[in-house]
């Protein structure tokens, strides 16, 4: 006859391996993963009576899930001490952003207006070609042919040449 002791170790050496999986995906650290894993496996040996009658895998899982969230709130704001400061972006210079979007606007406008279209219906709003072919009414082919058209033209084009930069901010 086997104790429950026996049961749990059966258990724990079958599901050790999968647990620590789970906590390192949690965690992202292999260390604090053991100890995740470890913790998990202790609480389920502790209700191991109640938990073996049903998933004992789930239950030992959704503790260490519990445990995760427990530790993360209780450490999410504490102050950490570190050898040199994070390098931080400022918030974003919103006008970067209306520069390139003019850019592109610019070199768009270079296209013919087939082309324009093409390239906004196959990029922008990143249709497949047939959907294209099928709402311009024309083939395949040529959706393709006038797309690559289009897009060597914008390559050559000086304002997407280089990267947009507005009083040395890229």
């Amino acid at each position: 006859m086997r104790t429950e002791d026996q049961d749990f170790t059966d258990f724990m050496h079958a599901s050790a391996d999968r647990l620590f999986r789970v906590a390192y995906l949690l965690t992202g650290d292999r260390h604090r993963a053991e100890d995740l894993a470890q913790d998990a496996l202790a609480r389920t040996f502790s209700a191991w009576r109640r938990v073996r009658q049903e998933n004992a895998f789930g239950y030992a899982r959704r503790v260490m899930v519990n445990l995760h969230t427990d530790w993360w709130r209780a450490h999410r704001w504490r102050e950490r001490s570190v050898g040199e400061l994070p390098v931080r972006a400022g918030a974003p210079d919103p006008a970067v952003a209306v520069v390139r979007r003019d850019s592109v606007v610019r070199a768009l406008r270079t296209l013919t207006r087939r082309e324009r279209t093409i390239v906004v219906l196959r990029y922008f709003a990143d249709m497949p070609e047939a959907a294209v072919a099928n709402e311009l009414n024309i083939s395949v082919g040529t959706v393709k042919s006038t797309a690559a058209r289009a897009l060597g033209k914008l390559r050559g084009t000086a304002d997407l040449a280089e990267p947009t930069t507005v009083e040395g901010t890229r």
